[in-house]
């Protein structure tokens, strides 16, 4: 193992992520469920600051209800710490504070950007050098989102999301994402997929044969056009999420009539996703839902996966 860095601290930046297409297969043995997804990071940030310590200890900053974020192993950013520790024979400690930016639970990947940031974070703090594939790899271990957040850019996953491919992306998409004060369980809307699936007749937005990403999203990518894209944005989740939250289908449905090429719900929701045609666009749609009370936020992608800042 490399010498500790001498820096008191590290900072690291990690994006969210929205699912442009999410295809859930049946669930296994082991609980989870096989995807094939393309992933988005965009310019909405989780940032994670590490010290030096004698112990594992972590702060959160940014969220109006600190009960909504664990500060013990239950969070996936002091999972990662640890594990980075235990495979790297480190015998200290760090001290971690997050400054969130990404939404509580709202399906892009915010605990998974900690993690990924808190890995990046963490090796170099303690000098591990670490290659790329090594942090890869325990970031497979720590979730199926947390190597795209270590990547970023725009990808295929399949397994359970942590078998990456890139996906060339030309030129910037403009999203408006329309956050929720109340989150959604990640667990309850698999089941409820589950669920919907096993009654008859009411398969969630009758699940894909194949787990294959369609060409022809990744030519809407490839090409840059997010008109194209907004033709192919698909997510198997979304039937799940909106019966457990029907008020999200009203969002969608304003989004789209404030300008939107078209909305989605991102990941396992709440957030929406709104893709719109251009910057302009954009701005556009998130006034006129501003102006509605609707708290909403424009952010672009791709953009890169955690680094550090400074």
């Amino acid at each position: 193992m490399s010498m500790a860095s001498s820096s008191p601290r590290v900072h690291v930046r990690a994006p969210g992520k929205i699912n442009v297409y999410l295809g859930v297969g049946g669930r296994h043995d082991d609980g989870y469920h096989a995807l094939a997804t393309v992933f988005q990071a965009v310019s909405l940030y989780e940032d994670v600051i590490a010290r030096h310590a004698d112990d594992f200890s972590l702060v959160v900053r940014g969220v109006e209800d600190p009960d909504t974020v664990p500060l013990d192993d239950r969070n996936l950013a002091m999972r990662a710490a640890k594990l980075l520790a235990a495979a790297a024979g480190y015998e200290g400690g760090v001290a971690l504070e997050i400054r969130k930016s990404v939404p509580v639970a709202g399906g892009m990947g915010g605990g998974s950007a900690d993690a990924a940031a808190a890995l990046v974070a963490c090796d170099a703090l303690w000098g591990t050098g670490f290659s790329q594939a090594r942090l890869h790899e325990l970031a497979a271990r720590l979730g199926a989102d947390v190597p795209f957040a270590l990547h970023g850019g725009t990808a295929v996953g399949t397994g359970r999301g942590d078998q990456l491919n890139p996906a060339l992306a030309r030129g910037r998409f403009d999203w408006v994402l329309v956050t929720s004060e109340e989150g959604l369980s990640t667990p309850v809307v698999y089941g409820r997929l589950d669920a919907l699936r096993d009654e008859e007749g009411a398969l969630a937005d009758d699940p894909p044969l194949s787990l294959d990403v369609p060409v022809a999203v990744l030519q809407a990518l490839r090409s840059g056009d997010p008109e194209a894209l907004a033709e192919c944005l698909f997510n198997d989740l979304e039937a799940a999420a909106l019966d457990v939250r029907p008020d999200l289908e009203q969002t969608i449905l304003d989004g789209i009539r404030a300008g939107a090429l078209r909305g989605i719900v991102s990941g396992s929701g709440p957030t929406i996703a709104l893709l719109c045609a251009d910057p302009e666009g954009a701005q556009h749609v998130q006034a006129a839902l501003r102006e509605a009370g609707v708290d909403a936020l424009h952010v672009h992608g791709p953009v890169p996966g955690a680094r550090i800042m400074g």
